[in-house]
């Protein structure tokens, strides 16, 4: 790995908000390969940019493959969820604003915290002989904020499509899902517990701790970094 390389949302929303978050300090993002993976700021020497989808860039980061990338925090803590040991979080940037949240039906009118939640988890086991189904894409959050509140008598089911249909389509009694604004799971019928918010995510410049962070890349992600005004410190 030779120079710099920073992985930025290859379409989108997300995109977007970075082309002007960089266009404020000076940075004009210019696309360089015929599919239009790759990019290069003119301003900027010896960062080679590389386009991902959000997912992607998460698990880059995670791998080392990449040293700076730009993505959710939802999907940085849910890929590396010891994420201190793996990945830094330099800097928020201000958009891609959202919440993880545990949701339940609006008919459940009992159930209004995740200690509801527990009472309800194991009655249902007693009655069901099954433990209650959670319908998630966020595994590894689930499974720490569900212990964080004490609560193991249940499964995960993991969500392939959209997850605010899984109470309606009969696969799960529970979801764990982002939402920006609450609206797609109040028309789903259903309701965030009180204290059920798991996390409050936007996007984040963030370093991979594990990629090859030679004195070229240190170079140019701090000069990246003092024009965001990021943290590079815990790099190292």
């Amino acid at each position: 790995m030779s120079g710099l390389t920073l992985a930025l949302p290859s379409k989108g929303r997300l995109k977007e908000k970075c082309s002007e978050i960089f266009a404020a300090v000076g940075l004009t993002l210019n696309q360089t390969s015929a599919r239009g993976y790759r990019a290069v700021f003119a301003e900027l020497p010896g960062v080679e940019i590389m386009l991902l989808s959000a997912g992607e860039i998460a698990q880059s980061l995670l791998a080392g493959d990449v040293h700076l990338g730009v993505t959710g925090e939802d999907l940085l803590r849910e890929a590396a969820p010891e994420i201190e040991d793996r990945i830094a979080l330099l800097k928020p940037l201000g958009f891609g604003f959202a919440d993880v949240v545990v949701a339940v039906s609006n008919y459940w009118i009992d159930v209004s915290t995740m200690a509801d939640l527990d009472d309800i988890c194991a009655a249902y086991a007693a009655r069901h002989k099954r433990r209650l189904r959670v319908a998630t894409k966020y595994a590894n959050l689930t499974r720490g904020f569900f212990a964080h509140n004490g609560i193991a008598d249940y499964r995960i089911v993991p969500s392939a499509g959209a997850t605010e249909g899984a109470l309606a389509a009969g696969t799960a009694e529970v979801i764990v899902d982002i939402t920006s604004t609450g609206a797609t799971l109040r028309d789903n019928g259903l309701k965030i517990l009180d204290d059920g918010v798991i996390l409050k995510s936007q996007a984040q410049l963030a370093a991979g701790l594990t990629a090859e962070w030679d004195g070229e890349a240190r170079g140019a992600a701090r000069a990246l970094c003092e024009r965001l005004g990021g943290d590079f410190s815990a790099v190292g």
